[in-house]
């Protein structure tokens, strides 16, 4: 899967109509298109993010409605080509066990309903994998590193939860402690940051919310309060921005969207609004979404501009679930019984 930008540009065209619609196949074939550009400088730069791109553009085929777009057989093989002994997943073959990509191995394990290949590839199967995410907790506060190396960041601690949820592992780890470092980064204005002490942003609350909602503590949060920070951040075109003082980008329509959606406060943004400005930003000719019209699209932006419509409801989409980022389909059968 190539993160690779363009080749096409969102709102390419100049005399876009003003009853857009979404441009379902041409979003399908763009995906499918990827991983035949390996010819480009940028397949190889982006490289770190192989992993990443899979989920991003599996969930979205899902989302459009075409979740057999991608050969099965071929998914997993290059997931598990990613795991390592330890039983965490790197980016790409040969690519070094993160955190990150280790959540987005089991997202895609988990939407095409794979997981027992674990059992099948590595000895100890999903538990070898819930213990290397385990590993990265620190048991004293709570927070999670990302690998070895000790960065921490809510977006570890956040993935730790999704992951082991979907695995039925959260036994692994201390949960308690989890919630109580999430409420040490829980900042005046009702957002939370990265760690302690930093700025709010809207990427780092849906991190933090989507850890208290699989954790079952979204009581623990102003939700009004955080609904005013959230709703705040629609400008006049409608598209969403991460904080104040910033531009507009489709992937905002996610990470405020979902995050307003999980404490039941979607409906204090212009829903008709948000959802015409990320029409505005596809490539309605070659298919994919930018981050802003004009500018060149890339899967990334392409599965954020998809999953915002779909908490929009968007007519001819599935359900996107707000906390995992996945089909509710998805989550539905995981969690079925």
């Amino acid at each position: 899967m190539s993160l690779a930008a363009g080749p096409g540009r969102g709102g390419a065209n100049s005399s876009l109509p003003e009853d857009l619609e979404l441009c379902i196949d041409k979003h399908v074939m763009y995906i499918q298109s990827l991983d035949t550009r390996k010819d480009e400088l940028e397949y190889w730069l982006t490289e770190h993010l192989r992993l990443n791109g899979v989920y991003w553009g599996l969930t979205t085929l899902h989302l459009l409605g075409h979740p057999d777009a991608l050969p099965r057989r071929e998914t997993i093989d290059f997931v598990l080509s990613c795991q390592h002994d330890n039983g965490g997943f790197g980016a790409a073959p040969g690519h070094d066990p993160h955190m990150l990509y280790t959540v987005s191995a089991v997202q895609i394990l988990v939407t095409i309903d794979a997981v027992d290949e674990l059992e099948k590839h590595c000895e100890g199967g999903k538990k070898r994998v819930g213990e290397f995410i385990a590993s990265l907790q620190d048991r004293d506060n709570g927070s999670f590193a990302g690998d070895e190396w000790g960065e921490t960041d809510t977006r570890f601690l956040y993935g730790a939860l999704n992951a082991l949820s979907l695995l039925h592992l959260t036994s692994l780890i201390d949960t308690t402690k989890a919630v109580q470092y999430v409420q040490a980064c829980a900042n005046f204005d009702g957002g939370y940051g990265v760690s302690p002490g930093a700025e709010t942003h809207s990427g780092q609350i849906f991190t933090c919310l989507g850890a208290l909602a699989i954790a079952g503590r979204l009581d623990l949060v102003d939700k009004d309060r955080l609904g005013g920070w959230l709703s705040e951040r629609q400008l006049d075109n409608g598209g969403l921005n991460g904080r104040p003082e910033k531009l507009e980008d489709v992937c905002y329509s996610w990470w405020v969207g979902s995050s307003l959606a999980m404490i039941d406060r979607l409906h204090w943004i212009d829903g008709k609004k948000l959802g015409n400005y990320i029409l505005q930003c596809q490539d309605v000719e070659l298919g994919g979404l930018a981050d802003r019209p004009g500018d060149a699209v890339d899967v990334f932006h392409t599965f954020f501009g998809v999953a915002g419509l779909s908490l929009l409801s968007h007519a001819g989409l599935e359900s996107v679930n707000p906390i995992y980022g996945m089909p509710s389909k998805v989550i539905e059968r995981v969690f079925a019984g």
